[in-house]
């Protein structure tokens, strides 16, 4: 365990798949999981995350929960082939904005970057899209974009309102975009020993991260600098 001013940052699995944030959505309120995840995990969650709550549910009948939600603190947004169960769970249980995005694309996780100011989406988006987006999440601002030449933008990190951890290939022209679009110290990162795919290894929110299992310590502590403000 590294911790930075009471940043966390543990490393797990799910079910001994080191890409955790394939599986696992959160925001500073909430985790979604899918149903049956351990509870050494959710137990991660709300001590190095301090969750509030933990919903356990599939997304469109898949475990892929990460991969397919979108979403920051005050909105979540959903594929159009969610389940109307789980639909009116989430609706239950988050107390922010729920939508299903009206999109092609069932991957939401991947094609939106958000934190509690800005959101970028991927090229495609249309115009409505986009002000779905800025209204369910409450953004400032929603801007189309491609970073280090890699389409699916949610895939490539996370940003949360205290810090970024971005694809190693950005460059230093994507850098400076990133940290004057989400006003946050922006780096470029791996996870899982050498994973380009932040997203894919990394869970986090303004308390602390979790990473999966295979992140090594150089790893861990670039992850706590960064999103821990860059103090030690």
């Amino acid at each position: 365990m590294s911790s930075l001013k009471e940043f966390l940052v543990e490393k797990a699995s799910f079910y001994r798949n080191p890409n955790i944030g394939v599986y696992i959505f959160v925001n500073n309120e909430i985790a979604i999981v899918p149903p049956g995840t351990e509870s050494d995990l959710k137990k991660l969650l709300r001590n190095v995350l301090r969750i509030e709550k933990i919903i356990e549910t599939k997304i469109s009948d898949t475990n892929l929960v990460g991969v397919m939600i979108g979403g920051n603190d005050k909105g979540i947004l959903l594929p159009r082939t969610i389940k109307d169960e789980e639909y009116q769970l989430i609706k239950r249980e988050f107390s922010g904005n729920i939508k299903i995005l009206e999109t092609s694309a069932n991957a939401i996780g991947n094609i939106i970057l958000a934190n509690s100011r800005a959101a970028l989406v991927y090229k495609e988006a249309d115009a409505e899209i986009i002000k779905t987006i800025k209204d369910i999440l409450e953004v400032e601002i929603v801007e189309r974009a491609v970073i280090a030449g890699i389409p699916t933008i949610g895939s490539l990190g996370v940003i949360t309102n205290r810090g970024g951890v971005i694809h190693p290939d950005a460059s230093k022209k994507d850098l400076d975009f990133l940290r004057e679009f989400f006003k946050v110290p922006v780096e470029v990162g791996t996870v899982n020993f050498g994973v380009p795919y932040v997203r894919s290894g990394l869970v986090a929110n303004d308390k602390g991260a979790i990473v999966g299992i295979n992140t090594t310590g150089p790893e861990i502590l670039r992850i706590s600098k960064i999103l821990g403000f860059g103090s030690e």
